[in-house]
């Protein structure tokens, strides 16, 4: 079996090399970018599994990055960034990132998210491929085996996390799950960090609902979690 690729976006060459060890010693093959611009141009022309971006980075920011990387790729991206702050971790998920780790941080930790992200992305196209079958519910349709979403026939662009936790309320309409239980589920990990459920909630809403703010299909149950509902159907 092929080994993984991880492309580590970061401008400190210190950094670079020392988290490459830790990856190649985990079985894993890395390429480096010093800068946002390098990041792209290197994911376009390699076969990558997962980024690691720093957000402070020369000619383009991490951020502008994973951006422009969103426009075509759904792969997993995890942030690596002083700013320890919930703000930027939130902006951070706002734009695309799948995870967040914090300088200075643990490598052993650090290689631990990576192989859950490559884990998780991996073992759900292998599922994806298995499972024939389209779920509509309202206007939204989602189809397991192309592992997309649409709106009135139109695709929208998801993150592969986003998508999961998706599938897993359009496969159990009417049912709350807790932000623990989803993020169990999707994450694959025990919830640890179950807050950053409620970013990924929020950035679905803002593509699938007419008004994010009065969402029609994925409801908060206060106290609870969140459900699916169809809202042409009475209850």
């Amino acid at each position: 079996m092929d080994k993984y690729t991880v492309l580590i976006a970061e401008d400190d060459k210190a950094i670079r090399e020392s988290i490459a060890i830790y990856l190649r010693n985990s079985g894993y093959n890395t390429l480096f970018a010093e800068d946002g611009e390098e990041a792209v141009k290197v994911f376009n022309e390699n076969k990558v599994d997962l980024i690691l971006m720093d957000l402070m980075m020369p000619k383009l920011s991490g951020e502008d990055a994973i951006l422009k990387l969103r426009e075509d790729s759904y792969i997993p991206i995890i942030i690596l960034s002083a700013k320890s702050e919930d703000f930027d971790k939130v902006i951070g998920l706002n734009i695309g990132a799948d995870d967040y780790i914090t300088k200075p941080f643990n490598p052993l930790e650090l290689v631990a998210r990576v192989n859950s992200a490559i884990r998780r992305f991996y073992n759900y196209q292998a599922s994806s491929k298995a499972q024939e079958g389209i779920i509509q519910i309202g206007d939204i349709k989602l189809n397991s085996l192309e592992k997309n979403v649409s709106i009135n026939d139109q695709v929208i662009k998801l993150t592969s996390i986003e998508y999961k936790i998706l599938e897993l309320l359009m496969k159990n309409p009417n049912r709350v799950f807790s932000i623990e239980e989803i993020y169990e589920i999707v994450w694959d990990e025990p919830a640890i960090e179950a807050k950053t459920v409620t970013v990924h909630i929020r950035r679905i809403r803002e593509k699938i609902e007419i008004d994010p703010k009065k969402p029609r299909y994925l409801k908060v149950a206060w106290g609870l979690g969140y459900k699916f509902v169809d809202p042409y159907k009475k209850s």
